[in-house]
């Protein structure tokens, strides 16, 4: 499947899975409709199974988005917990998109717990809540990794959620890292598990190399199995250098707790300690400035503006600060500020996924993962460029169930070439998806969205706000349903709810045009809601549900109330109850 296909198939909403071998370019389909989105103004979730892979695309781990954090399980109090956080019911009100890349490092057991987060947020029993959802990866690279004590991970694909979820496969054939031929026919023997003597005599060719950049003096980054292996060789080699080192500190500004995330992610140090002749590798995407996440180079000045580095390709760069960012709905939570290199004599193979490199040397000899070998083989660009120190028969292996699962894969992705090279109102259809998600508006010919003019003060005096309280409170008036309005909006009830409180507290009288929503809890199970409300404010002296729920869960009552009580009915009982003051 070619990368324009797959974005088509991206723009009509279906749930999708992007593969594909390394180099095929699934994060640039991935940032391509990233990009359509937000020229739509629709509401994503740019995630990532690692913080690395997840700084690459400007989001954050999937854990910290979805709040399951580092939990293996949830249980009924974690989820209540959960629902007591107020930033994570307006996160999941808005979001339309969820994307999560580098699923290969995903367990699947918390793909199944994101989506029975997104379910309950979304108060909807459809996969993942309803919103459309994008997995990308290759599991031919690395596996999810247990803790001690954590259940057995496997592949995302035996999720149940992966079964429901109905995930179109898009596997990307193209090539667009590899330049060498010789290469590419070692990587795809691997990926079939072919490695005979032919792929083995291209292997062997590379143990004798050892190769520096003639216009430059650059040696490859060596690539290790283990960290201590490579902090000892970034450590020994720069200090070796007889010329005087110079630091730079990190800049960080936001929550404490996400600047963390971020620094834990990313791969320039918060102390970047550099010297004359320094081998160092770019660690951001700067195609302007003339370098590439991956690229490498030596630092030959250190000025009061910052690091000069000399790149492979002889193209000397005045290196200036970039950021990293964890964005939500447009504002900055948290931010840091670094020069985007890291000492590149050694890094880690983990650390190499996603990256492009244009020299490496690699030592296998202590692989112990399946898809090692393939990982870090697939991050340089020829043979030329790859020098071997040490091979373990391990790290060409691959699992045998992706094998026989990866041609289950491809023959997907053929049926979902075929199906959109078939369809003759496609335009129409994801002009359709895109005007949905992208909620009310005005859009131009070509579906992009135009601006909405601005409206006058509302009822908290910020510009807009009484335009959404009021279209709320003309459905009231046809005694519409809250499901319905909440449909008819594209809203949750739980938004819609919050609109009726503004309603009430900015007017009174509004009060008289809700009344009909009482009977969406009957009288007797209302009756039980609010005694166990005034119970909970009485002890806590505030108005939360989760105090609330715990009453309601637990002795007579809870015998009393089948199905049990949800969240959504106490938000409603208690709406009535703060408007009358009872």
């Amino acid at each position: 499947m070619t990368q324009q296909e797959a974005l088509d198939i991206l723009k009509l909403g279906a749930n999708v899975y992007i593969t594909g071998p390394a180099g095929s370019g699934k994060t640039y389909v991935l940032n391509k409709y990233i990009d359509y989105l937000k020229d739509h103004e629709v509401d994503i979730g740019v995630t990532a199974s690692t913080g690395i892979a997840a700084t690459h695309m400007g989001g954050v781990t999937i854990h910290a988005w979805s709040g399951l954090g580092v939990r293996d399980s949830l249980s009924e109090y974690d989820l209540e917990a959960m629902q007591e956080k107020q930033y994570l019911w307006k996160r999941f009100e808005k979001v339309k998109v969820l994307i999560i890349d580098e699923v290969s490092m995903l367990h699947h057991f918390r793909l199944d717990l994101v989506d029975r987060i997104t379910k309950m947020f979304k108060r909807s029993n459809k996969p993942f809540g309803g919103i459309q959802v994008i997995l990308c990866g290759d599991f031919f690279q690395l596996p999810p990794v247990s803790r001690l004590g954590e259940q057995e991970a496997h592949f995302v694909y035996h999720s149940d959620a992966w079964k429901d979820a109905g995930f179109k496969v898009c596997y990307l054939e193209e090539q667009h890292r590899q330049t060498d031929d010789a290469l590419t026919r070692v990587l795809n023997d691997i990926r079939a598990n072919r490695v005979g003597e032919t792929t083995m005599e291209h292997l062997r060719k590379c143990y004798a190399q050892n190769k520096k950049n003639s216009s430059t003096g650059i040696e490859p980054t060596r690539l290790y199995t283990h960290n201590i292996d490579v902090d000892s060789v970034n450590e020994r080699e720069l200090t070796k250098l007889s010329s005087k080192e110079t630091v730079y500190d990190m800049h960080t500004r936001g929550h404490d707790t996400l600047v963390s995330i971020l620094q834990k992610s990313c791969l320039a140090p918060e102390r970047l300690r550099l010297r004359v002749g320094a081998k160092v590798m770019f660690v951001k995407n700067n195609f302007e400035a003339g370098y590439a996440n991956g690229t490498l180079g030596v630092v030959t000045s250190l000025t009061s503006s910052g690091p000069v580095v000399k790149t492979a390709g002889g193209k000397s760069i005045q290196v200036i600060p970039e950021s990293w960012k964890i964005e939500e709905e447009g504002k900055v939570k948290a931010e840091i500020s670094q020069y985007p290199l890291r000492l590149a004599w050694a890094i880690t193979v983990h650390k190499s996924q996603g990256m492009s490199l244009d020299a490496i040397e690699v030592d296998l000899s202590k692989s112990f993962e399946k898809g090692m070998g393939y990982v870090a083989l697939s991050r340089v660009r020829t043979l030329a460029g790859l020098v071997i120190l040490g091979l373990h028969p391990k790290a060409l292996e691959v699992d045998g169930d992706i094998l026989e699962y990866d041609e289950e894969l491809r023959e997907l992705s053929k049926e979902a070439a075929a199906e959109i090279r078939g369809m003759e109102d496609m335009n129409a259809r994801q002009e359709k998806f895109i005007a949905k998600i992208a909620g009310e508006g005005v859009f131009d010919a070509k579906g992009k969205k135009v601006a909405k003019s601005k409206k006058g003060k509302g009822t908290s005096g910020k510009r807009g706000e009484l335009s959404t309280y009021e279209t709320t409170r003309s459905l009231l008036a046809k005694e519409l349903s809250l499901a319905d309005i909440a449909e008819r909006r594209g809203m949750t009830e739980e938004t819609i709810l919050t609109h009726l409180e503004k309603l009430v507290e900015a007017d009174p009288l509004a009060l008289m045009e809700i009344e009909y929503l009482r009977d969406t809890v009957p009288a007797r199970r209302f009756g039980y809601i609010k005694e166990a409300i005034r119970e909970a404010h009485e002890k806590y002296g505030d108005w939360r549900l989760a105090p609330v729920k715990n009453i309601l869960s637990k002795g007579p009552m809870a015998k009393m109330l089948r199905p049990a009580v949800t969240y959504f009915e106490i938000q409603l009982v208690r709406l009535f109850m703060k408007a009358k003051k009872e």
